[in-house]
């Protein structure tokens, strides 16, 4: 096994001990790939830390709602990170009121761009994050509006524009009702 992945184990074993799990896997490529689901939101930042000790990188982030293509409160946000060539993916789910993770941009300032979008996209607070203004949406408008109607991750594949207005008069609410 990679020096690297092993030294993340015993570095994330150290720091959590059973307040997660992970799964390491290797292809015929010996192609590293790691999954880590973390029970407790603010240690994604020990996680974070223990990538860029390590060398490593935050490639993306993405956050999407936990019941597919229904509107939903209930999200899950998977951290992509780059370990030497090994892809490290690790989950964390925010469940009902539970929607505040702590900010990566103090270590990773890549992050600032995705923790904003899904700030206002989700409505999922971060805390200490440097810039917290809006993206896209107007700051007049109620963080996750989009979300009473159609799913984010429905409205980018596509299905926006017949799903949306559909879910919005089988309500009977105007667009501009929830503004």
């Amino acid at each position: 096994m990679n020096d690297d992945i092993s030294r993340f184990q015993t570095m994330l074993e150290t720091s959590l001990q059973d307040d997660h799990s992970l799964t390491v896997s290797i292809n015929d490529k010996e192609v590293h790939t790691l999954w880590c689901k973390l029970n407790n939101a603010k240690d994604i930042q020990l996680v974070a830390q223990i990538v860029k000790d390590l060398g490593g990188r935050l490639s993306t982030i993405t956050a999407y709602q936990l019941k597919a293509n229904l509107p939903s409160e209930d999200n899950e946000i998977a951290y992509h990170f780059d370990i030497h060539g090994a892809t490290l993916t690790t989950t964390i789910k925010l469940i009902g009121d539970n929607k505040t993770i702590s900010s990566l941009t103090p270590i990773f300032r890549n992050a600032d761009w995705n923790e904003r979008e899904f700030m206002e996209l989700y409505d999922i607070e971060v805390e200490g994050h440097p810039n917290p203004r809006r993206l896209f949406i107007d700051e007049s408008i109620d963080p996750a509006v989009l979300q009473r109607f159609i799913p984010y991750s429905a409205m980018v594949n596509a299905a926006s524009t017949k799903t949306l207005w559909e879910n919005i008069m089988d309500k009977g609410e105007q667009p501009n009702d929830k503004l």
